[in-house]
């Protein structure tokens, strides 16, 4: 168990109904308060139990892409786990897409320069299928959108191969576009199939998956990942003044629609019952590797929270609850049909974290809400000093299943962890246990459930944020019925990606 700094002198009495001015020094949390601290912190570290979760999750059911057995065995496994710690938890039914990976292999066919080869390719989720013989094109090479629209007719009948230089964690977001949209702008300028060089900081011939979206009218083409060594032979073969041909041949489809949920759990608030943090987590993954860091560590720090909170005495002023989201990976599902079903009580969200950035070790907290957080919740960090966690950090909050809920103007924090090496694995095969550090997840949950506490306990509310939030390209958040009092008409919000 940590040793947590002395209290602060005790609030005065009455609730705060808003935030102090940003220069003003909030109350923090009182002896008895840190005690609770000591409650949470301590048996986070010690107990072991977000790893053993974490392992029953990813060796035990495996990858859990939406609509596959494994993600419904993911959601029924949850169910369990939560009624085994006392946490009330219940299942609210969400349709989701059902895509399959089928077989995927690709070839460097020969030419007068060079031999042909095999490459390592991952189908892309959302891509269609080839015909069962393949296809066969020659390659053409571009790094942007803007430099596809610029090729005109030369992209007819081709593959389109989308090529970058992600070196670092924070490139995630400039690249990702390319996957995300390149091939539904590579079918619209006539391509026959498309190519994307893997979104990844580190490759030992490893593919990375991840979502593609085709716009509306837009026949669908067959596109998959390519290693970054792939990529970059592709790369030194066409940079020479040569061609480059493949054959590519994929199996996938889009079966019908099946039906799944989202698992909700939640520990009610002594006071104000009514008012809510939310803690969420995405419970699908990809269907290849574990899914360990994406997003195992997160559904395993959000239970452990709730099993921390649950068997506390007194339970904290507000209600804290759980939301385990499915199909975050390739629809977004999850997120729209919560902020759907609990529109009316969305202006009752007082904050929410969404643990989606992996299992490194906790960096500090982050904001998105309105003037006078950072003042409003530092000195409610003491306990996070021996975790290095106790520092309001730069940086986005909220993730993509919290995105629906921005309309609402719902307040985000960030408990963020060092991702780092984070796009060593995502979306790969290579996502698997023991990739997670024990000792840094157990440090990340310990932050999430003190955070998730103190925001339930502290006197005052974060003011609401007036700016929209960035949302990934691909989903457009679902209106909201309900918006909070006083909040302008939800409007267009800028791209981002998960």
């Amino acid at each position: 168990m940590i040793s947590l700094l002395a209290a602060p002198p005790a609030p005065k009495a009455g609730s705060v109904s808003s935030p102090p001015p940003a220069t003003a020094q909030a109350p923090g949390p009182t002896a008895a308060q840190l005690q609770m601290a000591e409650r949470l912190v301590g048996p986070a570290l010690t107990e072991g139990h977000a790893w053993a979760r974490l392992a029953e999750l990813t060796d035990g059911i495996g990858p859990r892409l939406s609509g596959s057995e494994g993600a419904e065995a993911a959601v029924q496994w949850a169910q369990r786990s939560f009624k085994a710690d006392g946490v009330k938890v219940w299942l609210e039914p969400v349709k989701v897409p059902h895509w399959v990976r089928g077989e995927e292999h690709a070839e460097l066919l020969a030419s007068e320069h060079f031999r042909a080869r095999p490459l390592t390719v991952m189908a892309l989720g959302g891509s269609t299928g080839t015909p069962s013989e393949g296809i066969t094109a020659d390659v053409v090479e571009v790094s942007s959108l803007e430099e596809l629209a610029s090729l005109g007719e030369r992209v007819k009948g081709r593959i389109v191969f989308f090529n970058h230089d992600m070196k670092e964690a924070e490139d995630y977001g400039r690249f990702s576009v390319l996957r995300g949209l390149g091939p539904s702008a590579a079918s619209k300028a006539g391509a026959v199939g498309a190519l994307v060089r893997s979104l990844a900081t580190a490759s030992l011939s490893t593919p990375h998956t991840g979502m593609t979206r085709f716009e509306d009218g837009i026949t669908p083409i067959p596109a998959a990942s390519v290693t970054v060594e792939g990529a970059e032979m592709l790369h030194r073969m066409l940079a020479s003044g040569g061609s480059a041909r493949v054959h590519l041949v994929l199996g996938c489809k889009t079966l019908p629609d099946a039906d799944s949920f989202n698992v909700v759990a939640e520990v009610k608030g002594r006071e104000k019952p009514e008012e809510i943090v939310l803690l969420g987590a995405h419970l699908d993954s990809w269907d290849v590797g574990e899914g360990a860091h994406d997003d195992g560590t997160g559904v395993a720090m959000v239970m452990e929270a709730a099993r921390l909170l649950a068997r506390q005495k007194p339970a904290p002023r507000r209600t804290v609850r759980v939301v385990l989201f499915m199909n975050e990976e390739n629809g977004l599902r999850g997120g729209k049909a919560y902020a759907e079903a609990h529109a009316a009580e969305l202006p009752h969200h007082v904050a929410a974290i969404e643990m989606d950035s992996g299992g490194g070790r906790p960096l500090g907290v982050a904001f998105r809400a309105g003037e006078g957080a950072p003042a409003l919740v530092q000195p409610w960090l003491s306990p996070l000093v021996a975790l290095g966690a106790a520092k309001i950090v730069s940086g986005e909050a909220g993730g993509a299943d919290l995105s629906p809920l921005g309309p609402a103007q719902v307040p985000m924090v960030g408990v963020k962890v060092d991702s780092s090496r984070y796009f060593d694995v995502h979306h790969t095969h290579a996502d698997t246990l023991d990739k997670v550090d024990p000792e840094a997840l157990a440090k990340s949950t310990a932050a999430l459930a003190w955070t998730a506490y103190a925001l339930a306990e502290m006197p005052g509310l974060l003011a609401r944020p007036t700016a929209p939030p960035k949302v990934p390209a691909m989903f457009a958040p679902p209106a909201v019925a309900t918006p909070a009092p006083g909040a302008p008409a939800a409007g267009s919000v800028k791209p981002s990606t998960h």
